[in-house]
């Protein structure tokens, strides 16, 4: 405790925040992400919760609703299990922790009782950065899901807002994850991460969610699935058109914010970058510097 009291006297001194010091204490950040799906946290923010996870910070993705009318031929308990082993997997193969809320699928609002759901788990986690979906996306299950991060983003602070978990004294950092709605306001990255090095493990750990590959991903709709094969060319050549899939979309926002990646890390890196994850922050939170984000976010 007295080491930790120099160490912000010294920071103080120094002209450094006090959130700064403690992180630079213990040198890990606490990420939480809330997804509405189980996959949604996958997709969005796998590659950066790689990246995290390579250098020993520590994140949790969070589902919100636990999936159970997302497939074409299966639903309800049986589905909601199965999606949640499938993310618990896909936890596995990017070093994190994963986390599937008993909420029926199409279902969550944004209630006092999930606000206080979403404040106890970031205390818990003891969050630095806090991440979900803008408010504006195109599924209700996205849209409250954002609603209630927002929701949170002042009460994690309040001492007597569920006072059975201890309030956080610093004010994470809440982001909103990419996507292309431009109603009523388009997304508009702070930070846009390379995941070059990231896109083989990320892909792995989505291969995990079979359900979502045999039916939506692989039909467009709920009507049919097309099962994945167990062995063999098949299953290798279904392996290659979900990479080509999800390679792509990172492809897309690479080039769709490529200023900002030549901005963050210089004209020769940045245009060599290929597949990115982008992240928008949310003003309800703290409001973190350009070069505290880009700490935060491990840009070098």
């Amino acid at each position: 405790m007295k080491k930790l009291s120099c160490f912000i006297i010294i920071a103080i001194i120094c002209g450094f925040s006090i959130t700064s010091a403690v992180s630079a204490e213990d040198d890990k950040l606490h990420i939480i992400v809330f997804g509405a799906h189980p996959d949604d946290c996958e997709l969005k923010v796998g590659g950066m919760a790689v990246k995290w996870a390579q250098q020993g910070h520590q994140v949790k993705f969070v589902s919100t609703t636990n999936g159970d009318i997302g497939h074409a031929t299966l639903a309800g308990g049986p589905l909601a299990k199965r999606r949640t082993a499938e993310v618990a997997e896909a936890a596995k193969i990017m070093g994190i922790t994963s986390q599937v809320l008993d909420i029926h699928d199409g279902e969550i609002m944004p209630t006092l009782e999930n606000r206080k759901i979403f404040v106890r788990l970031i205390r818990e986690w003891k969050a630095d950065i806090v991440i979900s979906h803008r408010p504006n996306d195109y599924h209700p299950d996205h849209r409250y899901t954002g609603i209630l991060m927002q929701d949170a983003a002042y009460m994690v602070t309040v001492t007597h807002y569920c006072p059975d978990v201890p309030q956080l004294a610093n004010n994470p950092v809440f982001l909103y994850m990419s996507d292309g709605f431009q109603k009523p306001n388009p997304f508009e990255p702070e930070i846009v991460v390379p995941i070059d090095d990231q896109m083989d493990q990320k892909v792995k750990a989505v291969w995990e969610i079979e359900s979502q590959i045999e039916s939506l991903w692989a039909t467009g709709n709920f009507e049919s699935v097309i099962p994945v094969p167990k062995e063999g060319p098949e299953r290798e050549k279904r392996y290659q058109q979900l990479y080509d899939r999800l390679a792509g979309r990172g492809k897309n926002i690479a080039e769709k914010y490529r200023e900002k990646l030549i901005e963050l890390y210089g004209k020769e890196q940045g245009e060599k970058i290929k597949y990115a994850e982008a992240f928008e922050v949310c003003e309800y939170g703290r409001r973190p510097s350009p070069e505290e984000l880009k700490k935060m976010f491990l840009v070098e």
